[in-house]
Parts: C-alpha cells; sequence; structure tokens
C-alpha cells in the first residue's frame, strides 16, 4: 500500500538535487526530473535517519541508479559490496533474488526490497527439487548455479557465478573436481557461451532471460545497415547468433568498462535499455544507439515505493537458516574463486 501524500518540488529540493540534475541531464528532462527529485531528496534524507543503503543493479532508472543509490553495479559488485556493508538495513533496488543474496550475505542485517512482484524469468525457470534431480542424474558432476536464481536453488548447488566470472568459475570446478564436466544451471544461452570459451563439457538446463531472448541477428544486421561503423556490445544471456553478430561480449560492467576506455563513438548495448541511459548519462559525448527491451521486473522498482519501503521498513526479506547457510557456502565460493 502506497502512501497518498507526493512530496513537493520546491526551491529547497531543487538546490538539495541539483549535483544529481547535473550527472543525468543527458537522459532525463524538466517535467521528468520535477516529479522524481522530491522523492530523491527524500530517500537521501531518510537513508541516514535508518542507517541504510540502497544497492542499485545497472538495470535501474537514471533517478534511481545515480539519484539514491549507495551502491551500484552488476550482480557480482552487489554481491560483493552487500558482504561488506556496515550499514544495519540494505534496501535492494533489483530483483527479488538479489535481495536474497544480500540477506544470504548479511543474516543479521534487515534487507528490504520495494516490491514483492520484482522477480526474475530465469529464477522461475528452476526449482531446488530440479537441481536434486539433476545432482542424481549425474552423481559427482559438480553443479554451478547461476545467481539468478532463488536461495533455495543457490543451496543445493556446489558454487555460483555470474555473467561476468562464469568461464572463470566453470574451469576452476573441473581443475578442482577433475571432472570434464559440469552442470551449469539455469540459463541456457550463457551456457552455450561458456561452452564456446571452455573445452569443459557443458550440460545446461532451459532458463532463458525474458529481455536477453528478444534480440535476433537479423536485428543485429538492421541496426548495422542504419548506423554504419556501429560498435555492438551484447550480454551473454543472448542467443549464440546473437553473440556472433556483436563486437563484444561481457557482462553489463564489462559493458560499461568497454565503453569507458575504448570510447567507440557510435557504440548499441544489446541488454535491458535502462542500462544504456546511465552509460550514456557518464557519456553524453558518445552516440548511443538505444533498443528498448524493458525488464518488467526491474521495472517494479520506484522512487516512490523506494520511499514508502523505507519509510515501513517494508518488504523484509527473511531466509530459513537451513537454506541460508548452504546458499553461504555457494556464494562465498564465487566470491573466493571468481575475484
Amino acid at each position: 500500500m502506497m502512501s497518498g501524500l507526493r512530496p513537493a518540488y520546491t526551491a529547497d529540493v531543487e538546490k538539495e538535487t541539483a549535483a544529481i540534475r547535473t550527472r543525468i541531464a543527458a537522459v532525463t528532462d524538466d517535467q521528468r526530473w520535477q516529479h522524481a527529485a522530491p522523492y530523491i531528496a527524500a530517500i537521501n534524507r531518510l537513508k541516514k535517519e535508518k542507517n541504510a543503503v540502497i544497492l542499485a543493479h545497472n538495470y535501474q532508472v537514471p533517478e534511481i541508479f545515480s539519484g539514491v543509490a549507495d551502491i551500484t553495479g552488476d550482480s557480482l559488485k552487489l554481491a560483493q559490496e552487500a558482504a561488506k556493508s556496515g550499514a544495519a538495513v540494505i534496501l535492494q533496488a533489483g530483483v527479488y533474488f538479489m535481495a536474497e543474496t544480500s540477506k544470504i550475505l548479511n543474516p543479521d542485517k534487515t534487507v528490504l526490497i520495494p516490491s514483492l512482484e520484482a522477480g526474475c524469468s530465469l529464477a522461475s525457470s528452476i526449482t531446488a527439487a530440479d537441481v536434486r534431480l539433476m545432482r542424481q542424474k549425474y552423481p559427482g558432476v559438480p553443479i554451478v548455479t547461476y545467481v539468478n536464481t532463488s536461495a533455495e536453488v543457490k543451496a543445493e548447488s556446489d558454487i555460483c557465478c555470474t555473467s561476468g566470472n562464469a568461464v572463470k568459475i566453470v574451469n576452476a570446478m573441473r581443475d578442482e573436481t577433475g571432472q570434464n564436466s559440469v552442470i551449469f544451471l539455469p540459463d541456457e544461452y550463457l551456457a552455450k557461451y561458456v561452452a564456446s570459451k571452455t573445452d569443459v563439457n557443458i550440460i545446461s538446463w532451459k532458463g532463458h532471460c525474458e529481455v536477453h531472448e528478444r534480440f535476433s541477428p537479423e536485428y543485429i544486421a538492421e541496426l548495422r545497415a542504419e548506423h554504419p561503423g556501429l560498435v555492438v556490445l551484447a550480454h551473454p544471456e543472448c542467443d549464440s547468433g546473437v553473440l556472433e553478430a556483436s563486437d563484444f561480449v561481457g557482462s553489463t560492467a564489462q559493458m560499461a568498462d568497454y565503453v569507458t576506455q575504448k570510447q567507440p563513438p557510435r557504440v548499441v548495448l544489446i541488454t535491458e535499455c535502462s542500462m544504456s541511459d546511465n552509460v550514456y548519462a557518464a557519456n553524453p559525448h558518445l552516440e548511443f544507439i538505444r533498443p528498448c527491451q524493458l525488464c518488467p521486473h526491474m521495472k517494479k522498482i520506484t522512487l516512490e515505493n523506494i520511499l514508502y519501503s523505507l519509510e515501513n521498513m517494508t518488504h523484509e526479506v527473511t531466509i530459513d537458516p537451513a537454506v541460508q547457510k548452504p546458499a553461504l557456502r555457494a556464494i562465498q565460493r564465487m566470491l573466493e574463486v571468481g575475484r
């Protein structure tokens, strides 16, 4: 239930948020900013009162990503920083599995997520029972689970991974166990990408990201025809045909780093569209082609429900200790091996 009182855009709010407005000037306008700024000011004040820290994924809108987040990045960075946080309260401006990961790493802290509807098609594609069946079918084969999964699935796994460290984790499991096969769950396309980068036999699942599976090689060809000299960066959750048609494949953090370091004059990020907004805000001198494929789950998180969440300390994420301990083991192994 959201509060009916909307904070006002005042001269004090304008002054308080001026530096943020400047940072995201390339991706907002006056009307959008005057709606967002009062919430940004209120959230930033309330964070101090509550001793709270906000973690925001790269797919959040710029007003959240640059306006209220204390820590931003891909799933790996958010997991690492959640473990280091000294705040009493962690608010996850991301999807539910990310909030669970924060809670697994910080069992004694209050972890909040502003909307319980912020799910994930990949996380929904597999259950703990599915993992147990895979272990029975392939005894002795190590199980690597993508972080885009529930706490229960992580608890059944040997180690977790992100898109940024998946190849490294798979190779480490081969070296550690002596097995030349690895079960890789649940993203089928990421599994195919990993298989193309290692000689390990990958046993995969049929999970897909509903955002990245919308892209096609034909679409990449159309973009190149319309925009000569275009540099195409793609996320490895895309189909292999899309990856083969791209110039660079990497996690959201790796794509952002590529743009910062290489400075391609004309570029497209084949991933969720708020990612492009956030990278463009930091590089407004570059030409970004921005195909908009929104993640409907990530967009369940808004400035309005972030403020409500902090005001009312809802929704608190809880995890059964019997699940938390083995899930923590899988995540900690990832942080040790995949750093």
